[in-house]
């Protein structure tokens, strides 16, 4: 009995030694971590999109496309980190607008951006609620109104600078605010109806931060 179950441990041994180097090899690999730094917009990928209640018969859905920003990105201390955006009003995209629309929308009872020309946004706190969440209270200024605001934001990942491209980071968040809140009040139904564009205003935030260029080629 002693001599079998030596036998059958030594064949357990071997075919782990044999083994264990090909599944090693087929394992994923862990990508390098982007680095702490200031990390830029990427304008090119980042929008800001938003919907409200049309009538009660559907979510009309519009987004800006003019948006500048930094990130204080720092992996070992989530806490800290900081973050600051600014979106130029002017630049609301909507879908087949009627003439005129636009103008009306940039105009008196909405954004009226002659008068405010910045629609804004910097963090003040950064509660972090799970491996890659957290929710990002900041300053957010619309309409020439500052209010507090939490978005609930998810961290997708992100990469160090390699041949291609430098340091990269990338962002999801969400959040939904009360346009009355901040003197946009035109259009709101009358309590009990849906006769007009809701007050609640469901915001989408999808982003990425790049910071420096391309690692320069090992020789």
């Amino acid at each position: 009995m002693k001599i079998t179950t030596t036998l059958a441990a030594l064949k357990g041994a071997s075919v782990i030694l044999i083994a264990g180097p090909a599944i090693a090899a087929t394992a994923t690999p862990v990508a390098p971590q982007p680095p702490a730094g200031v990390y830029t917009i990427d304008k090119a990928h980042t929008s800001v999109t938003f919907k409200v209640s049309h009538l009660g018969f559907s979510h009309y859905t519009a987004r800006f496309s003019r948006i500048d920003g930094q990130l204080t990105f720092d992996p070992a201390k989530p806490a800290a980190m900081t973050v600051e955006a600014t979106i130029d009003p002017l630049s609301l995209e909507l879908n087949a607008p009627p003439a005129g629309f636009h103008d009306q929308l940039m105009g008196k009872g909405w954004f009226e951006a002659a008068q405010f020309p910045k629609i804004t946004f910097k963090s003040t706190k950064v509660e972090v609620t799970g491996p890659k969440t957290a929710k990002v209270t900041g300053n957010f200024t619309l309409h020439g109104v500052t209010k507090p605001v939490v978005l609930d934001v998810t961290y997708n990942g992100g990469w160090k600078a390699n041949a291609y491209d430098g340091d990269r980071v990338g962002f999801s968040a969400r959040t939904v605010l009360k346009r009355s809140a901040f003197g946009v009040s035109q259009g709101i139904p009358a309590p009990g109806t849906n006769m007009g564009v809701s007050d609640d205003v469901d915001v989408a935030i999808e982003t990425e931060f790049a910071h420096g260029g391309p690692a320069a080629a090992k020789k």
